[in-house]
C-alpha cells in the first residue's frame, strides 16, 4: 500500500476530513463513536499523523534543539542532562546535535533545528561566528549560549569565569613552588579556551615565572599521552615543573605517559586540569582541577530557555558561574 492520508482515513471511517483532523487535533470537539471510528480506521491503515506539519499549524514543538562540542567530553554530557532533566519537566524534548568542534556539522544542525521549527535553541558555538544564529533571532525563537557569554549581549548565556579558572590553575602551581608553566590546550577559536590560556599567562608573568604554550587543536586523553612523551623525553632542565591542562582529558593523558616515562607527579611536574570530571578524582594519582558545575549550567540554561518562552528575554539575565579550584595529589601541597 502506498503513503495513507488523512482523506484514506476519512474514507475509510465514512466521516468527513474535518472530523478525522478534529480527532487527531481537537478530539474534545468530537463524538466518542466518532473517534471510535477514526482510531480503528487509522489501525486498519497503518496511518501515521504529520506530526510536523501538525506542530508548524499549531505554532510549537514542544523540543529545544541543544548542541555541543563534544559529547564525550564529560562536561558536555553532563550540561545535557542537567538541560534535559529541566526541560523534561516542564514537557519538552531535547534534540541533541554534537559538532566535534566543526562548524560545518555545527551548521547542519542549525539547519536541521531550523526545518524542525524547534522552540527554543541551547547552543554551545565551536567559534565567535554566531550568524547562524540570525535565522531564529529573527523569528523571535530564544536562543541560549552554554558555557559561552556573548560580547555582544545580544543572547543569554550560561558560562563561566575561565580567565579566573585559568588564573587559579597557574596560581596553585605557582604556590606549590612551580618555575615554569606549560599550558596545554587548545583550538583557540573556542573562546572558553583563549580565556583559560589568557588567565594563566598573566598569573605566571605576574609572578615574573616561565611561561610556555603547547597548542593543540583538540583535546583527547590519547593527545595527552603523545604530549606527555615528548615532556618526558626532554632534558629535565628544560622540562616544565607545573603543567596546566586545557581539560581534565589531556592533563590525565600527561599524567598517565609522565608516570609511565618514570617522572613523578606531582614532585617533578605537578598538573592541573579543567572540569574536574568523574575520572579525575579516581585517577592513579588523583587530579587537581578546576570545577565547573556541568549539570547546573545545564539546568540553568534550559531554565533559561524556558523562561524566555514565556517572558520577554529583556526581563531575563544571563547567569555567570565562578570556578572552585579542587585540591588533589597531582600538586603540591603549600
Amino acid at each position: 500500500m502506498g503513503d495513507v492520508g488523512i482523506r484514506d482515513v476519512a474514507r475509510r471511517a465514512g466521516l468527513s476530513v474535518a472530523t478525522v483532523s478534529n480527532v487527531l487535533n481537537r478530539p474534545e470537539l468530537v463524538s466518542a463513536s466518532a473517534a471510535r471510528r477514526v482510531h480503528q480506521a487509522i489501525e486498519d491503515l497503518g496511518y501515521v499523523p504529520n506530526v510536523a506539519a501538525r506542530q508548524l499549524r499549531a505554532g510549537r514543538s514542544d523540543a529545544i534543539g541543544m548542541a555541543v562540542i563534544n559529547i564525550t567530553n564529560p562536561f558536555f554530557s553532563g550540561a545535557v542532562l542537567g538541560a534535559e532533566e529541566v526541560a523534561e519537566q516542564s514537557g519538552f524534548a531535547v534534540i541533541v546535535g554534537n559538532s566535534y568542534d566543526s562548524h560545518e556539522r555545527e551548521s547542519r544542525y542549525l539547519d536541521l533545528f531550523d526545518r524542525q521549527r524547534l522552540d527554543g535553541i541551547l547552543l554551545a558555538p565551536v567559534s565567535d561566528d554566531l550568524s547562524g544564529l540570525d535565522r531564529f533571532d529573527k523569528r523571535g525563537v530564544p536562543i541560549v549560549l552554554v558555557d559561552r557569554a556573548d560580547p555582544s549581549g545580544v543572547h543569554l548565556s550560561v558560562s563561566l569565569d575561565d580567565v579566573r579558572g585559568g588564573a587559579m590553575a597557574a596560581d596553585h602551581l605557582l604556590a606549590g613552588g612551580a618555575r615554569h608553566v606549560a599550558f596545554v590546550g587548545g583550538p583557540f577559536r573556542v573562546a572558553q579556551m583563549r580565556e583559560r590560556f589568557e588567565g594563566a599567562e598573566r598569573a605566571v608573568k605576574r609572578a615574573g615565572a616561565r611561561f610556555s604554550l603547547i597548542e593543540t587543536t583538540t583535546l583527547s586523553v590519547r593527545l595527552g599521552r603523545e604530549i606527555g612523551d615528548r615532556i618526558a623525553a626532554m632534558d629535565a632542565a628544560d622540562r616544565p615543573d607545573g603543567i596546566f591542562g586545557g581539560n581534565d582529558e589531556v592533563a590525565l593523558g600527561i599524567m598517565q605517559s609522565l608516570i609511565h616515562h618514570g617522572v613523578s607527579v606531582p614532585d617533578d611536574i605537578a598538573i592541573v586540569g579543567y572540569d574536574d570530571i568523574d575520572f579525575a578524582g579516581s585517577a592513579i594519582v588523583p587530579l587537581t582541577s578546576v570545577s565547573q558545575p556541568s549539570v547546573e549550567m545545564g539546568r540553568r540554561a534550559a531554565g533559561l530557555l524556558l523562561s524566555a518562552l514565556s517572558s520577554p528575554a529583556d526581563e531575563l539575565e544571563s547567569v555567570r558561574f565562578q570556578p572552585a579550584l579542587v585540591h588533589r595529589q597531582s600538586t603540591r601541597n603549600h
